[in-house]
């Protein structure tokens, strides 16, 4: 595996954070549990320091898999939510036009204003703000970046990335400035399949599709999440829980239930005693509303509960 100094670039997805950690935006760290084939090709990833594409529907841990490779391996993570309104500069930088004009009639309206501040004003480098793709090219320290659901971009914006994504430079016109990669980050993007993504790009990318967490994998996270909850409580729910996607599946009817819905529901059922929440399980599912997103299955559990 690559070295970068004497430090080994190798995720293994079995260093855990501690219970109550958190990361450097403040959000709780939580365990992560990769398939064997996912810690494989992330690992191959960083190797040919190409991205790596995730798929898989909501809630099975595409997002994460980012912060868990930062938290193991030590290194800065840089995340780039992509909204419809993105651009593919977005994400390098942002030049604030407005504020170099707004100081540039102020200080022509103003006799107060110091040499140095004159001179800050005059650099157009000063309204330059460096964002998450900038911010790890220009690191001296590899960096994780999470561009999260690129599919929600237009259509042309992966195609807009292709050369920063390949080539690891990127030119700033304001300024006249080309930066290029220090070190070439470690580059997770994530797709919910809204759109199709061209061959151009799909070629610099490895790929994995990330399967729904397997009953056991649903028993590891809510008990990371709730490690006071029982056995016999987190393996009833998970039960009920994957009983419930199956019909969803049979039915064909809106979106599945994720797994960030089966942690609110058993947060839900941990305010409760355990032996009357054992008992809610065995008979009509207990508070579906935290679990049923459209009204179709709604009605379904309304006039025929028994599906559920």
């Amino acid at each position: 595996m690559e070295t970068l100094g004497n430090q080994q670039l190798q995720y293994t997805g079995k260093v855990q954070p501690q219970d109550g950690e958190r990361d450097a935006y403040g959000q709780r760290l939580y365990p992560y549990f990769p398939h064997d084939d996912l810690v494989e090709v992330v690992n191959l990833a960083i190797f040919l320091e190409r991205p790596l594409l995730l798929k898989g529907e909501p809630g099975c841990g595409k997002t994460r898999l980012a912060a868990a490779v930062a938290y193991e391996l030590g290194l800065p993570l840089e995340i780039w939510p992509v909204k419809s309104t993105s651009r593919a500069r977005d994400g390098l930088y942002t030049y604030d036009t407005v504020a170099r004009l707004r100081d540039a009639q102020l200080a022509a309206n103003s006799r107060i204003f110091q040499e140095e501040e004159i001179k800050r004003i005059s650099n157009p480098a000063t309204y330059v703000r460096w964002e998450a793709l900038g911010k790890a090219f220009l690191s001296q320290q590899r960096t994780v970046v999470l561009i999260d659901e690129i599919d929600k971009a237009d259509i042309d914006f992966p195609n807009d990335l292709l050369m920063e994504l390949d080539q690891a430079w990127f030119r700033v016109e304001e300024i006249g400035k080309t930066v290029r990669a220090k070190t070439v980050p470690i580059v997770f993007i994530t797709s919910n399949d809204e759109k199709e993504l061209s061959d151009a790009f799909l070629r610099r990318c490895l790929f994995y599709y990330l399967e729904f967490p397997s009953d056991n994998q649903l028993r590891k996270i809510l008990k990371a999440h709730f490690p006071q909850s029982s056995q016999e409580l987190v393996a009833k729910a998970v039960n009920r829980f994957k009983q419930l996607r199956q019909e969803m599946q049979k039915q064909q009817i809106g979106k599945k239930v994720s797994t960030s819905e089966l942690i609110d529901w058993f947060k839900v059922l941990s305010r409760y005693p355990q032996d009357e929440i054992l008992a809610k399980l065995e008979g009509k599912l207990p508070y579906p509303w935290v679990l049923l997103k459209s009204w179709e299955h709604h009605r379904r559990y309304l006039n025929r509960g028994d599906d559920y």
